[in-house]
């Protein structure tokens, strides 16, 4: 247990390191074809429960947070503004959090920052992010319309960058 702790600690702390230095598409891994993944399941901000597999027919940039995160909590505003500036119809922007206090805590901190284009996701159990393998916060993953996933970014972005938002819409064709 005490391994899996340091593991993770260490991710986070090589997450937030690699936001300096390249730009964010540069830091985006794209996979030479397309990669199946867990159909993980978490619940929405009512309680229901639902996994990636309910999104099928979407393009889904899945990111992977905490409200404890600091990059995690910087990042949040940006894709808020990401979800409104490109539209649900080409790209669905589901974040997922982890937070144990589950969402509660998710609603307050969404609330405090005025997050009004995104819906609330958690998984408090932390198995989606074992089982997308997101070894570090924030983890972004970019999944096609038949839930595979196309590439990944780990570490915090400036998604609302203009140049961000326009390499998304060119994935996402």
């Amino acid at each position: 247990m005490i391994m899996k702790k340091l593991t993770f600690i260490l991710g986070l702390f090589l997450a937030s390191t690699l936001a300096f230095g390249a730009s964010a598409q540069q830091r985006f891994a794209l996979h030479d074809k397309p990669r199946e993944i867990a159909d993980v399941r978490f619940v929405d901000e009512a309680g229901k429960k639902m996994s990636l597999s309910d999104f099928k027919g979407q393009v889904l940039l899945v990111n992977i947070w905490a409200t404890w995160c600091p990059p995690c909590v910087k990042e949040m505003p940006t894709l808020d503004r990401l979800q409104g500036e490109i539209g649900r119809d080409q790209l669905k922007v589901l974040t997922l959090s982890i937070d144990r206090a589950g969402v509660p805590a998710v609603r307050s901190f969404f609330d405090k920052i005025k997050v009004t284009n995104l819906d609330i996701h958690v998984d408090s159990t932390m198995l989606a992010a074992t089982a997308l393998g997101a070894f570090g916060l924030p983890a972004t993953l970019l999944i096609d319309r038949e839930g595979r996933e196309l590439g990944r970014l780990v570490g915090p972005a400036e998604w609302d960058d203009p140049a961000m938002i326009a390499f998304l819409r060119e994935l996402t064709k």
